[in-house]
């Protein structure tokens, strides 16, 4: 598995903490940026950056994590390319179940959840639940998944 990080302002602390997580825990992961606090930066460019790696290591079974201050704009602007999964979570429970039913492959987190101190333990759970779920495969799922690739 092949993870590519990335945030803009709102998310960029809360991403030099999750990387630095994931790399301590082994995964094979690249932050594709913010690469430095900027308040003039755009969402949509990290959620750009992170669809054509997704499609550029399609062999690493590769997924991004993607934050923003509320992560609806950065899940928005990923769902806009085909064969890109992309869902908002801020539970664990909501990471396995895009995981297993929808074959999710870019999460995006809210900074405005997850970047209090008292919430590291939730955000630590959830991308590990996240990343540890297998897509259960079951027929309608991937039935399902061809037909939001169609739209």
């Amino acid at each position: 598995m092949k993870i590519f990080l990335g945030a803009d302002h709102r998310g960029f602390y809360l991403k030099e903490k999750v990387f630095k997580y994931l790399k301590e825990g082994g995964y094979d992961v690249e932050d594709i940026g913010g690469f430095e606090y900027d308040p003039n930066d755009d969402f949509p460019e990290f959620a750009r950056v992170a669809v054509s790696k997704i499609r550029a290591n399609e062999k690493y079974d590769p997924r991004a994590i993607l934050i923003c201050g509320g992560a609806q704009g950065m899940g928005m602007a990923a769902n806009r390319f085909k064969g890109i999964r992309a869902s908002v979570v801020w539970e664990p429970e909501e990471a396995k179940w895009t995981r297993n039913d929808n074959d999710s492959n870019i999460i995006c987190l809210p900074a405005r959840v997850f970047d209090k101190d008292e919430a590291e333990a939730k955000w630590k759970e959830t991308v590990d639940v996240w990343l540890k779920t297998p897509f259960a495969a079951a027929p309608r799922f991937v039935r399902r998944n061809k037909q939001i690739d169609e739209v």
